[in-house]
């Protein structure tokens, strides 16, 4: 009898393992999977969705920048009338046209009229077309160029900003997630240690009572049971907990916040994976791709190209000003009827603008200071590209270091099991103690917790691998 109930210990304590899981099985009706986990943060977490929104105010900087060379179409009028005289009737319609490389076009319909009007002005109707060019400062870059360039380059600048933010987003999200993997997995394990330890202490019990175990037996198999209980209760709040945390990544299409439900449990196809002989990255790689395509480089790039632009616009108040204004007048209001070239010679209008500062101050500091501001980007940029390598080594390091300890750990937990598999066999040959059984079963569970753990980092630092070179997207 005695060894009966010995032999039914273990067969209902494996019993209890099997019902446990399916009992999991049943209860966790939902499975949230990485892939869908991802899919959620990156349509609607609020920082993500943020980040599109500067890219569309991106795109509206670009429409204010190109105003500067819209077409503007202006009408001007000015009379006097006092004691029953007309002193004069002014009126001009002028259509401006900005072109690319300073140049304005207009045309416009002049008609004046009065006693007293300006000796500059032509009596009557007076239609013209004119240039205005610069010769030299504002030729090759103005304000107008530089706000339409410089609203570009911003455009590109901010989906690289978006694409570093879904970078750090997502690396934080599933920081969480393998935290909240590893607290249902510990949960899990801990549940199937209290089913196997009560069908433990109800068999020792029984013993008992038959007169097989002596009673110090049962209060071994109810502490060990009620450590395994407290073990449980603490556990199942850590996991808990974990999901309420994860939940911080969950958002619905209609903006708002999802709070995880606790049947919902991690996907465990990861478990079967066999990370000692996982393939890794190519460490050399992955730096060189990301000092190509990492978000904050590209950030940096632009920054870089801004300022170019904003050093060449600088670079203009060091040259003179030189400002030419032609018109081509015609009486009436066609500026091109009777359009010859001897006929400009005696209907035109012309004039020159020309400054200097003497000292050129303003223009020198200014320009000075757009250079020292490319040279301050430049070295902050070379700062990121150390930075970014060295996170791509050390998390590199940390990734091997964990491949290497998880094979070492895997034949710990083995080793583990190979001992209490023995210990059970002379604890069923009355050769052993249940104390020595129990220390054998903590410690088994105690290795297959620490391999829980050391393989959630594991996924965690190939994720920041991924993470440090700017390719989670």
């Amino acid at each position: 009898m005695k060894q009966v109930v010995k032999a039914m210990v273990i067969f209902l304590a494996v019993i209890g393992i099997n019902k446990t899981n399916a009992q999991t099985q049943q209860t966790a009706t939902n499975i949230l999977t990485p892939q869908a986990f991802a899919a959620i943060v990156k349509s609607y977490h609020p920082i993500i969705k943020q980040a599109d929104v500067n890219i569309a105010q991106a795109i509206a900087n670009i429409t204010v920048a190109r105003a500067g060379f819209d077409p503007t179409l202006y009408v001007q009028n000015s009379q006097k009338t006092f004691t029953n005289i007309d002193y004069y009737n002014y009126t001009n319609a002028e259509l401006k046209i900005p072109t690319w490389y300073g140049i304005e076009v207009k045309t416009g319909i002049e008609n004046s009229s009065g006693d007293f009007i300006n000796t500059e002005l032509t009596n009557g109707q007076t239609s013209y077309v004119g240039i205005a060019v610069p010769l030299a400062k504002n030729l090759m870059m103005d304000k107008r160029r530089a706000a339409l360039q410089q609203a570009k380059i911003l455009n590109k600048q901010s989906t690289a900003e978006k694409q570093n933010t879904v970078n750090d987003v997502i690396f934080d999200a599933f920081s969480t997630y393998w935290n909240w993997v590893k607290e249902y997995e510990v949960y899990k394990v801990i549940t199937n240690a209290v089913v196997v330890n009560k069908a433990r202490y109800n068999l020792i019990k029984i013993a008992f009572r038959q007169g097989d175990r002596p009673a110090i037996d049962t209060i071994e198999a109810l502490t060990q049971l009620q450590n395994f209980e407290y073990l449980q209760s603490e556990s199942g709040v850590k996991f808990y907990n974990a999901g309420v945390a994860l939940s911080a990544f969950l958002w619905q299409a209609n903006n708002t916040y999802y709070q995880l439900e606790n049947s919902t449990v991690p996907d465990t196809t990861w478990a079967n994976v066999s990370i000692a002989n996982l393939p890794l990255p190519v460490q050399d790689n992955i730096i060189s791709t990301a000092k190509l395509s990492h978000p904050k480089l590209r950030i940096y790039n632009f920054k870089l190209q801004m300022l170019e632009v904003d050093r060449k616009l600088k670079f203009q108040n060091l040259l003179p000003t030189v400002n030419v204004k032609a018109n081509l007048l015609q009486k009436g209001n066609n500026a091109f009827k009777n359009f010859t070239w001897g006929y400009t010679e005696n209907n035109n209008k012309f004039g020159i603008d020309i400054g200097l500062p003497l000292r050129l101050s303003e223009g020198r500091g200014t320009y000075k200071l757009a250079k020292l501001k490319i040279q301050e980007t430049t070295y902050q940029q070379n700062l990121q590209v150390q930075e970014i390598e060295n996170k791509i080594r050390y998390y590199f390091n940390e990734t091997f270091g964990l491949q290497q300890q998880i094979k070492m750990y895997e034949s710990v937990y083995t080793n583990y099991q190979t001992l209490l598999r023995a210990e059970e066999f002379k604890f069923n040959a009355g050769e052993s103690s249940l104390f020595l059984l129990n220390s054998r079963e903590n410690k088994v569970l105690e290795a297959l917790q620490k391999l829980i753990e050391l393989k959630t980092k594991f996924f965690k630092a190939q994720l920041a691998i991924q993470w440090a070179a700017g390719l989670l997207q």
